[in-house]
C-alpha cells in the first residue's frame, strides 16, 4: 500500500522542511546584500509567485495524480495522457538530481554538525579571522573527520527514511521543523539585543538598485530555494491526500520557506554588523566570519551552538527529501523492502560522497571537464554546477511543459480541484510565463546569454 500523509499541516510541514535547507539561511541573506537589498527582495518574491508556485503546484499535482515514485509516475502519467513514453526520463533526471545532490549536501552538513561541538566547546572564544580560518582548514583538509562526519548524516538520513511515511518522515518533521523555528527565532531574540538590528533590518529592506544580474540571481534562487525539479516534491505529492487543496498548501510552503530565508537574514545580520564584520562574505559567512562574532560576543557560546543546531536540522529535513524518490522506485519496482531500500540507496549515496569529501585535501588539484559546459571544476564543484544549473532547470521546465501543455485540462482539473479563476491564473502563467523565466536563468547558468550592466 503506497503510504499517505495523515494531515495537510503533516504535508506542509514535510515540503517546507524539504525546500529549507542550508541556502536559505546564508545564502538568501548574502545575496540579498549583493544584490540592491530590498529591492531584490520584491524581485525574489516576484519571482517566488511567477516562476516557483506554479511550478510547485504542478509537480505536487502530478505526483498525486500518479501516486507512485517519480519515475513510476511519470510513466503512468504519459500513458494516461497518451503521450511519448520517454517522459518517464523526466521521473529519471528528478531521481537522479536527488541522489548526486545529497552526495555532496551530506559533506556539508557534516561541517555544519562539527561546528555544533566546535562552538560549544568554546574553540571560537577570543578567536581571531587568523584563528577561525586555521579552524575551518584543519577541518576540510582532514578527510577522515569529513569522512566520519559525512556517514554520520547519511546513517541520521536513512534511519529515517527507511521507517516509512508514518513512521519515519512525518514524526521526524512534526519534531525538526518546529525545533528549526524555534531556534531561529531565538537566534533572532538575541540579534534584537545587539543595538545593530534595525541596520539588519534596514539592510535587507531598504530599496536600492538592482542589476540585470541581481534580477537573473533573484530568479535563479527562486527557483531552487523551493525544491523543484528533484523529486522531492513529486513524491512528496503522491503522499498527499485526496481531500487537500494543492493551491492552499503550495502557498503555505512557499511562504514558510521565504520566511525563513527573511528571518535567516535579521538572525544573522545584526551580528555581523555588531561585529564590524563584512556581510557579503559569501559562503565563508557561516563558517568563517560568525564564528569570529560568536567567539566575541556575551552568551556566543549558547546562541553559535543553536545557530549549527538550527543549519544541521535543515540540512537533515533537506536530505529525507532528496533520498525518499529513489528508496520509493527500490521499493515500487525491485521488490525490496524499505529498510533495505535504504541501506542500498544511504550506501550508494555515501560512496559517491567520497568525491566530494576528497575534493577539499587529496583530490585538491584534480579537476574534471565536459565540453561546452564548464572546465577544470573539482568533482565537488563539478556535481554542483550539474545539478543546480542544468538538471533541476530543466525538470521544472518539462513539469512546467507537461503539466499546462500535454495534460488534458480536464485531468488537470480534476486534480488541481480549485476555483476556476485561480486555476486559470495557474495554467496562464505555467504556459507562457514561467517556461521562459527558467528558459533565460537556464541559459545564463551555461554561459549562453550574457548580462549588460
Amino acid at each position: 500500500m503506497h503510504g499517505q500523509w495523515s494531515s495537510r499541516l503533516v504535508f506542509i510541514l514535510a515540503a517546507t522542511g524539504s525546500a529549507v535547507g542550508l541556502g536559505n539561511i546564508w545564502k538568501f541573506p548574502y545575496i540579498t546584500g549583493e544584490n540592491g537589498g530590498g529591492t531584490f527582495v520584491l524581485v525574489y518574491l516576484l519571482c517566488i509567485a511567477l516562476i516557483g508556485i506554479p511550478i510547485m503546484m504542478a509537480e505536487i499535482m502530478l505526483g498525486r495524480r500518479g501516486r507512485q515514485s517519480p519515475i513510476n509516475t511519470m510513466k503512468l502519467l504519459a500513458k494516461d495522457e497518451n503521450r511519448n513514453r520517454n517522459w518517464v526520463w523526466l521521473g529519471w533526471m528528478g531521481m537522479v538530481a536527488g541522489f548526486l545532490i545529497l552526495s555532496y549536501y551530506s559533506v556539508i552538513a557534516g561541517w555544519a554538525m562539527s561546528y555544533i561541538f566546535r562552538t560549544g566547546s568554546g574553540m571560537f572564544i577570543g578567536a581571531t579571522a587568523d584563528g577561525v580560518n586555521s579552524i575551518f582548514g584543519d577541518l576540510v583538509s582532514d578527510p577522515e573527520r569529513l569522512l566520519a562526519w559525512h556517514t554520520i548524516f547519511i546513517v541520521m538520513t536513512m534511519i529515517v527514511v527507511a521507517r516509512g511515511v508514518k513512521n519515519g518522515l512525518e514524526v521526524a518533521v512534526r519534531y525538526l521543523m518546529p525545533a528549526l523555528f524555534v531556534l531561529l527565532l531565538m537566534v533572532v531574540a538575541y540579534s534584537m539585543t545587539t543595538g545593530h538590528f534595525m541596520e539588519g533590518v534596514r539592510f535587507l529592506f531598504t530599496p536600492g538598485k538592482i542589476t540585470q544580474e541581481g534580477v537573473l540571481t533573484a530568479m535563479g534562487h527562486a527557483f531552487f530555494t523551493i525544491s523543484l525539479g528533484m523529486g522531492a516534491i513529486m513524491v512528496y505529492g503522491s503522499y498527499l491526500p485526496r481531500n487537500t487543496s494543492i493551491a492552499q498548501a503550495t502557498m503555505f510552503i512557499a511562504a514558510a520557506d521565504t520566511i525563513v530565508a527573511l528571518l535567516a537574514g535579521l538572525a544573522i545580520f545584526p551580528i555581523v554588523f555588531a561585529n564590524g564584520l563584512t556581510p557579503d562574505a559569501g559562503p565563508g559567512l557561516i563558517f568563517k566570519t560568525l564564528p569570529i562574532a560568536f567567539g566575541h560576543m556575551e552568551a556566543g557560546t549558547l546562541v553559535g551552538t543553536a545557530f549549527f543546531i538550527l543549519l544541521s536540522f535543515a540540512a537533515w529535513t533537506s536530505a529525507i527529501s532528496l533520498i525518499e524518490p529513489a528508496v520509493a522506485w527500490l521499493v515500487e519496482n525491485k521488490g525490496v523492502n524499505r529498510l533495505y531500500a535504504s541501506m542500498y540507496m544511504g550506501i550508494a549515496t555515501w560512496l559517491l560522497g567520497l568525491g566530494t569529501v576528497f575534493s577539499f585535501n587529496i583530490w585538491s588539484d584534480k579537476t574534471w571537464t565536459i565540453p561546452y559546459l564548464f572546465k577544470d571544476y573539482s568533482f565537488f564543484d563539478t556535481l554542483d554546477y550539474l545539478t543546480a544549473n542544468i538538471m533541476l532547470p530543466m525538470g521544472g521546465l518539462f513539469i512546467a511543459i507537461f503539466a499546462a501543455w500535454l495534460m488534458r485540462e480536464k485531468s488537470s482539473r480534476e486534480e488541481m480541484d480549485t476555483t476556476d479563476w485561480v486555476y486559470k491564473i495557474w495554467r496562464i502563467l505555467l504556459r507562457y510565463v514561467t517556461p521562459v523565466a527558467v528558459i533565460i536563468v537556464f541559459l545564463k547558468a551555461v554561459g549562453a546569454i550574457g548580462v549588460v550592466e
